[in-house]
């Protein structure tokens, strides 16, 4: 009986405790989900087929920068009120603002390019549905789970967080199936390219790593989350949000590229730098199993991430020039690109590669305005970056714009 006694009175505390954190965790998960989409399913599976263990460092580096990133988000938010978006449109001339929305848009459009061809191929890939039709059901999808907003947002967080988990259980799965050679994966973490190609697949990996679009939509996730708790409890509630949604993401990146790494690297497999060649490679090399294990992930992976995006545009556009349209018009409109792609019969892990490189051009324009915003005593008061964080967040853009101009040149001079 003691024992019991004793037992309870170690567990309630830690029930409160959760109790109280609780309430705080979600707007995390739907960022993070961006942080799985089928585009990192495309750079990070043909990065492990292509280079094996190399490019790991490129994803623990682009890891911890959206941890970094997504955190000044969720503060600007939360201790604001406001959004990135309206912000931007407060405290920057008009044509700026005008300019980022336009910008924000295309990206859009390359976000939405990758989450519709990734829902497409898994259900092709699941069910044989021709690829054109696949992208429309996407759309269909991920515009119910959108619907989920109107009874209440934490029930679309809910949901968008149990397919996170979905995706993974599905990688975690196959990850532990094949194995890992320890070696090679400490020689991969050490920085190292080779040749221009792996630079492109870098940065790939960085546009699929760290999304622009989600950099706005933290931030106004994180407005709803007002309470009577001090502001510090809050932040260091969203803090940890962010670190266990993106930890999470993190390891679904890590986990693609080490799978592609250790089955198709080198391995003379035909195919295995595209999707439909990893699916039926992880058929042949393990099972029926692993290869569906791949295609649900891919499929939870593309209806959670196009209803995020598309959520994100909407955010965007109602912050930077204080209008809106309809969702099912805005889906309309963004989805045109990837569903031209789809009926012309163009590679699809090709133009998934593609999109993340155009996403990585999109993040300067959101991630310098957050670092400027995020450093003012004005806006934020005594919650405001220090020195260092600044220092950081200002080194990432910095990196970021230096690959994308590398890009644009070797683009031009080729």
């Amino acid at each position: 009986m003691v024992v019991l006694d004793t037992a309870a009175d170690l567990v309630q505390p830690l029930r409160r405790g959760v109790a109280r954190v609780a309430p705080w965790f979600g707007p995390a998960f739907v960022a993070a989900i961006a942080y799985a989409d089928p585009g990192n399913f495309a750079t990070n599976f043909t990065g492990g087929a292509t280079f094996g263990y190399q490019l790991v460092w490129v994803i623990l580096v682009a890891n911890l920068m959206a941890m970094l990133i997504q955190s000044l988000s969720a503060k600007l938010g939360l201790v604001t009120g406001r959004s990135l978006p309206e912000l931007c449109r407060e405290h920057l001339p008009k044509p700026v603002s005008r300019g980022l929305w336009v910008q924000a848009e295309l990206v859009a459009m390359a976000t939405d390019l990758a989450e519709i061809i990734g829902g497409a191929l898994a259900l092709a890939l699941l069910f044989h549905v021709p690829l054109p039709v696949g992208g429309l059901i996407t759309c269909v999808v991920a515009f119910a789970l959108l619907g989920l907003q109107n009874k209440g947002v934490r029930r679309f967080e809910r949901v968008i967080a149990g397919l996170l988990g979905v995706i993974l259980l599905g990688f975690l799965y196959t990850v532990l199936r094949t194995g890992t050679d320890g070696s090679a994966l400490a020689a991969g973490m050490v920085p190292s390219f080779s040749g221009t190609e792996s630079l492109l697949l870098a940065t790939g990996i960085l546009g699929a790593t760290v999304m622009p679009h989600v950099i706005y939509l933290h931030s106004a996730l994180t407005t709803t989350r007002r309470s009577d708790v001090t502001m510090r409890q809050a932040l260091r509630a969203q803090r940890t949000d962010t670190l266990v949604a993106l930890g999470l993401a993190g390891l679904v990146n890590l986990a693609m590229l080490l799978i592609a790494a250790q089955l198709f690297f080198g391995s003379g497999i035909a195919g295995a730098d595209t999707l439909e060649g990893i699916h039926a490679g992880l058929g042949a090399t393990l099972d029926r199993n692993a290869a569906l294990a791949f295609a649900i992930a891919l499929l939870a992976s593309g209806f959670a991430s196009s209803s995020v995006g598309t959520y994100a545009g909407q955010v965007v556009m109602q912050g930077l020039i204080g209008r809106s349209i309809p969702l099912f018009v805005r889906r309309l409109l963004t989805m045109a690109p990837a569903m031209v792609i789809l009926l012309l019969g163009a590679d699809p892990t090709t133009a998934l590669v593609w999109s993340q490189v155009v996403l990585s051009f999109g993040v300067p324009f959101a991630l310098v305005p957050l670092v400027w915003l995020t450093r003012r005593k004005d806006l934020l008061g005594e919650h405001r970056n220090k020195a260092i964080t600044t220092v950081v967040a200002g080194a990432a853009a910095v990196l970021i714009i230096a690959l994308n101009v590398f890009l644009i040149v070797r683009t031009v001079v080729s």
